[in-house]
């Protein structure tokens, strides 16, 4: 019986256009040279908050990533960033491992590497080339064949692939270079890296955007090219370690109790499982007792001031946590009115106060320097930024003798501590109001000459206390205050502030319930299924599962992995389908390299049958005997052939990526945190578990009485 590829029986309307001739796409290129060299590369249009240097214009990378390949590599690829991969990609209807080598045969080599590829994703609305890489990995040859983010995900018990298909989009720093496979590899500064096996299980490894470095991309744009392609190739399943933050804001928490849900949701990913043996139950209750916490039960006095302004703003009462982390996520994006709400007073109050009284103002203040450089986007690190705003003040302090000084002076007289102008000239410009030591920088324009001047004013003690302490409150200054004159305005708070406010209350929730947070906290490995996606189309697809003969099962030491994908046409028959079987093991897995497929579980027939009569419908699992699978190989399970023995005190009884030890006495590993390790401290060199500790102590006297010499009488 002949062998019968799939994918190659997809309808003619599915291929993609035929390549031009050599001479077409000459001319091709030399009217995109003329017309490049007619019409210059426009601006960028996008803002970027990067912490990097300042982005370079696009026209720096048109010409070397519109053209051919660097190097004598073949043409690239171009598509729309909005319609990437393509509507022809997106017409595969075969498993992973075909699909994949279809779509990088439509891209372009990279120059002196034959396992990377390499397309161009063009913007139209900043005129941005992105380059995106797709290198080649084989099992056999790599240096680290066996996949640890597939141990971590749970994952541990799938065949070990062939190959790993790596997908990136480097950093802008790089677009202009030639992109080498084993470079690409050995680099963690890219702003998408993600992994998929053969089988077509895969891993998110990276994902970076303004924040992280993005010059013209956003972390949205990036997790949408990202989501397109897994889709358009029919990955089975992703994973993705959640480590996201902002401003030292773990975002898993923060958005899980303010929304329910993580960044990553959006995009159809779900909790796969918890670390520290924390359930999905636990996980939702931990939720829910963070949400429905009264912000009034929060300690921060800060918290409980900003609460009060933005009640009377919002005109809501903001009860719960909530509530409150809403109002603050949506205040970002607010403009402020015109005319600012000012506070209502009863008509009662004015009646019963007297016409001058006194009443009390608490002191507001000042915000320290190192609490706003958490909330500036720059690109020099809180450091140096620290460092250089007290090179500032000591020049203020020495030069001002307690006078004013004009800021051309402070700067004149800190240039010779501070190489970097532009550090120098933005920390001059973002330390006005704080507190810096012991002073506070005041900042006030000259009304005549019309030029700042920068002084120093002493700040007290007794005015840096922390906001958590429960203390009474300080007396409050009296103030003179005519009760008919018009009520007080509520001052509108900024983005920075609203910023400053969100840290604070995350910061309160988080004391209040550690537990709750901790346990939110601990949830982070992510996944999204695909599924089998079985269309109304001219294919019928299967799942083939190996089944072991016995003495084949007593020497596998886990689980069965999930079975492979099997695409065949409408009428195919038996023996199509047991080859095609036999080839995609063969094809996907090492360990079934020399594997030969004898019979199938699950359909009913002879080899020239068709399947559609055999008993067994598109999308079943189907059981594949056979002989020649490599039990001796070491490229087996993911998890590597030793199984660990994990019981932590925890609960929990797999390997789920934190930091673990092993009892020197019985193998057993535990979670560090968990046996009182904690996570900067090295592990100390003779290590026992409870268990095996409990014992030695109590056959301590037992071993001292059989040790002992009697004496001789």
């Amino acid at each position: 019986m002949p062998s019968t590829r799939a994918l190659r029986r997809l309808d003619l309307r599915r291929s993609p256009p035929p390549r031009p001739s050599p001479q077409e796409a000459a001319a091709a290129a030399a009217s995109a040279k003329k017309k490049e060299e007619t019409s210059p590369w426009p601006p960028s249009s996008s803002s970027t908050s990067s912490s990097s240097s300042s982005a370079p214009a696009p026209a720096k990378h048109s010409a070397a990533l519109s053209a051919a390949a660097p190097g004598g590599g073949s043409a690239v690829r171009v598509y729309p960033l909005r319609d990437f991969p393509g509507l022809d990609a997106a017409a595969l209807g075969g498993a992973f491992r075909d699909n994949v080598r279809w779509l990088l045969k439509q891209w372009g080599y990279e120059s002196g590497s034959g396992s990377a590829w390499r397309a161009l994703l063009s913007d139209e609305r900043t005129g941005a080339a992105v380059p995106i890489v797709a290198v080649e990995e084989l099992a056999a040859a790599s240096p680290s064949p066996l996949c640890d983010l597939c141990r971590c995900a749970g994952w541990s018990h799938h065949w070990v692939s062939k190959r790993k298909y790596h997908f990136i989009i480097p950093a802008a720093v790089d677009w202009d270079q030639p992109f080498r496979a084993d470079a690409l590899l050995g680099r963690s500064d890219h702003l998408l890296h993600g992994l998929i096996h053969s089988n077509g299980f895969g891993h998110l490894v990276t994902l970076r955007g303004f924040d992280g470095g993005s010059t013209f991309l956003s972390g949205c744009q990036i997790m949408d090219i990202w989501d397109q392609l897994c889709t358009a190739l029919r990955v089975r399943a992703v994973s993705v370690v959640d480590l996201t933050n902002k401003h030292s804001v773990e975002l898993r928490l923060l958005l899980g109790v303010a929304n329910g849900d993580t960044w990553f949701t959006r995009w159809g990913y779900c909790l796969a499982k918890g670390c520290f043996s924390v359930s999905t139950s636990t996980y939702a209750a931990a939720l829910e007792a963070l949400a429905t916490l009264p912000v009034d039960y929060l300690r921060s006095r800060h918290v409980r001031r900003v609460v009060t302004i933005y009640r009377r703003l919002s005109n809501k009462p903001l009860a719960t946590v909530r509530e409150f982390l809403r109002c603050l996520l949506d205040w970002k994006h607010r403009e402020a009115p015109l005319s600012p709400p000012s506070v209502k007073t009863s008509p009662r109050l004015t009646f019963l106060l007297p016409k001058s009284c006194v009443v009390k103002r608490v002191w507001q203040p000042c915000q320290r320097f190192e609490d706003v450089v958490d909330l500036l986007e720059c690109r020099w690190s809180k450091k140096r930024l620290l460092n250089a705003a007290e090179v500032v003040v000591d020049k203020l302090r020495e030069h001002a003798n307690g006078t004013k000084i004009s800021r051309q002076a402070v700067r004149d007289a800190a240039r010779g501590a501070i190489g970097d102008t532009g550090l120098l000239d933005f920390v001059i410009k973002s330390i006005t109001d704080t507190v810096v030591g012991n002073h506070i920088v005041r900042r006030v324009p000259d009304p005549e000459k019309r030029v700042l001047h920068f002084s120093l004013e002493e700040y007290a003690e007794h005015e840096h206390e922390p906001e958590s302490q429960l203390e009474p409150e300080l007396e409050p200054d009296a103030v003179e205050l005519d009760a008919e004159r018009t009520p007080p305005v509520v001052r509108w708070p900024s983005m920075l502030e609203a910023e400053r406010d969100l840290r604070a209350v995350y910061r309160a929730m988080v004391e209040v319930r550690s537990e709750a947070a901790q346990a939110v906290l601990d949830c982070k490995h992510w996944v999204k299924w695909w599924g089998l996606g079985d269309e109304s189309d001219d294919q019928l697809r299967f799942l083939v599962e190996w089944r072991p003969q016995p003495w084949e099962a007593t020497e596998l030491t886990r689980p069965m992995p999930p079975g492979d994908i099997v695409v065949v046409p409408l009428h195919a028959s038996i023996g199509e389908l047991l080859v095609e079987a036999e080839h995609a093991l063969q094809d996907t897995y090492c360990f079934f390299e020399g594997f030969r497929v004898e019979s199938l579980d699950g359909i009913a027939g002879e080899k020239w049958d068709p399947v559609m009569l055999g008993g067994a419908e598109s999308g079943d699992t189907i059981g594949v005997h056979g002989h020649g699978a490599d039990m001796e190989t070491g490229l087996r399970c993911q998890g590597g052939a030793d199984a660990w023995d994990v019981q932590c005190v925890c609960g929990a009884q797999d390997d789920d990526g934190e930091r673990m030890v092993a009892c020197d006495a019985c193998n057993v590993w535990q979670h560090t945190r968990c046996v009182g390790i904690a996570d900067g401290a090295p592990v100390p060199p003779l290590f026992l578990c409870i268990s095996c500790g409990g014992a030695l102590m109590a056959a301590g006297p037992i071993l001292d009485e059989a040790l002992t010499v009697p004496k001789v009488k």
